[in-house]
C-alpha cells in the first residue's frame, strides 16, 4: 500500500499559499504578508511546484476558523491543489492541537503540509517524522488539558462549589413534586406521573427518574 510520502511528491504538483497577519501585526508591520509572500514564492520555485495562488487572512490565528484558510483546505481536500504552504507555522495555526488536525486530515485526504521554518512536509520522509512528533506533542497537550479540567472540577467540588450545566426547571413543577411527596407518593410513582405529563427534566430531557425527583427535592430544601 503506497505510503503518504509516495502518493505525493510528483514533479507537476500544484501548491495554495497561506498567509497571515493579526489586526496588530498588520498596524505595527505592514511588510509582515509581503515577506511571507516572498519566501512561499521561493521555495515554491526552488522545488518546481506550481504555485496557484496566496490566500491571506488578517485576524487572530487562535482558531482555524479564517476565510483565506478554509477557501485553500477546500481547495486541497477536493483535489484542486497537492496541498498548503506557510512560511511560518504560527501562520498557520497558534495551537499545536489545531496544527495536529491538520495533519491528520491532510493524511486522510491525500494532500501535503509545508511549514517553511520547521521543515515539515508530509512529502518527505523526515518531514513526515517530525509532523508525527508534532501530533504526539499534541496529544500529550490534549491530555494535559483534561487532566487539569479534572483536576480543577474536583477542587471546585470539594469547595461545595456545584458544576455542570445549571439546571432549569420551573416552581410550579417543583410545586407539583413537592406536593405529591407530602401526599406519600413515592419517587417511582412521582417520576412515573411526570412522564406521563411529558415534563422536561431539569436539562431537558424526556425522562424522570426517582433520582431525578430525588435530587430535585433535595435542591428545593
Amino acid at each position: 500500500m503506497p505510503t503518504a510520502s509516495s502518493q505525493r511528491g510528483k514533479a507537476s504538483e500544484s501548491f495554495i499559499g497561506y498567509v497571515r497577519v493579526s489586526t496588530e501585526e498588520q498596524a505595527s508591520d505592514g511588510s509582515g504578508l509581503e515577506a511571507q509572500r516572498v519566501a512561499i514564492r521561493a521555495e515554491c520555485e526552488r522545488r518546481g511546484w506550481e504555485l496557484l495562488r496566496i490566500e491571506q487572512d488578517v485576524v487572530s490565528g487562535r482558531t482555524l476558523n479564517r476565510p483565506g484558510l478554509q477557501r485553500a483546505l477546500a481547495d486541497c481536500r477536493s483535489g484542486v491543489s497537492s496541498g498548503v504552504v506557510v512560511a511560518k507555522l504560527d501562520r498557520l495555526s497558534r495551537s499545536l492541537i489545531d496544527f495536529a488536525g491538520v495533519l491528520e486530515d491532510a493524511r486522510k485526504r491525500g494532500y501535503n503540509v509545508v511549514t517553511l521554518d520547521l521543515g515539515v512536509d508530509l512529502s518527505t520522509p523526515a518531514g513526515e517524522m517530525l509532523a508525527n512528533v508534532m501530533a504526539t506533542f499534541a496529544q500529550y497537550e490534549r491530555r494535559l488539558i483534561g487532566q487539569r479540567t479534572k483536576e480543577a472540577l474536583a477542587v471546585k467540588r470539594a469547595e461545595g462549589v456545584r458544576v455542570g450545566r445549571p439546571a432549569v426547571i420551573s416552581r410550579n413543577v417543583v410545586t407539583r413534586i413537592k406536593r405529591a411527596r407530602g401526599r406519600g407518593d413515592s419517587l417511582r410513582t412521582i417520576a412515573a406521573m411526570l412522564n406521563a405529563a411529558r415534563v422536561p427534566t431539569a436539562h431537558g430531557g424526556t425522562e424522570w427518574h426517582a433520582s431525578t425527583v430525588q435530587a430535585v427535592l433535595r435542591r428545593s430544601i
